[in-house]
């Protein structure tokens, strides 16, 4: 009796990995380590109204210890691949459990956000891609010629261009969809569902996905209108 309690004890993490809670723990886990990415990253852009030599500053600051910069790319890529990894397996599971759809669907206790996660995840990571290609590596940089370690001048000619800011917005009002409705989940996960916190928490959620994402926004436009230049 003891072998088989032990055996099932020795199998427990498999199954806790392979089961509904288990993705939705890997979504929650990742998730926060994307949360406090992308809150440090705003934070660090921000400082381009602070000037040039601020930003530039940062930049440097930045790329001064590549093992540290490495590290913690790995670590958000390998964040990125098991979140997305984990919403699809949680998608597909979804969709086994009821391959028919609703006759008549009404969507009563589900928010707008949390409707539109499965097609908004995908549209931020083009989005993220992009960027990357952009502002990182500055291989795709409409606007004029990319300088390497001027991150200001590279912000200003990138967003001087009137679609590319107008996607930068849009992705960012989908991230701001996107982490109203995964903040909210992260709190379910890890049990925050008590009916005396939850609307304290919903409100939290919205009000840091609305900083965030204005955040992000403020940026574009700023150089369209002249703010910055």
């Amino acid at each position: 009796m003891a072998t088989t309690v032990v055996g099932a004890r020795e199998i427990q993490p498999a199954r806790f990995w392979a089961s509904t809670n288990g993705k939705k723990a890997v979504m929650a886990v990742t998730g926060f380590i994307l949360l406090l990415f992308v809150i440090g990253h705003v934070l660090g852009n921000l400082q381009v109204f602070e000037g040039p030599a601020q930003l530039n500053a940062y930049g440097r600051y930045l790329r001064a210890v590549p093992e540290i910069l490495w590290a913690v790319r790995i670590v958000l890529i390998v964040s990125v691949v098991l979140h997305i990894w984990a919403s699809i397996a949680l998608a597909t599971r979804k969709m086994q459990a009821r391959p028919v759809g609703y006759a008549n669907r009404e969507n009563v206790s589900s928010s707008y956000a949390s409707r539109t996660m499965y097609w908004s995840g995908p549209i931020i990571l083009a989005f993220v891609i992009y960027h990357l290609l952009h502002l990182t590596a500055g291989v795709v940089h409409p606007g004029g010629q990319f300088i390497e370690g001027d991150v200001y001048h590279n912000v200003v000619a990138g967003f001087s261009v009137w679609w590319v800011s107008a996607w930068y917005i849009f992705s960012m009002i989908l991230v701001g969809f996107h982490l109203r409705h995964g903040i909210w989940s992260m709190f379910q996960s890890i049990g925050f569902n008590h009916p005396r916190h939850t609307p304290i928490l919903k409100k939290a959620a919205l009000v840091l996905a609305l900083a965030i994402s204005l955040g992000y926004i403020s940026i574009p436009v700023a150089v369209m209108t002249g703010l910055i230049k």
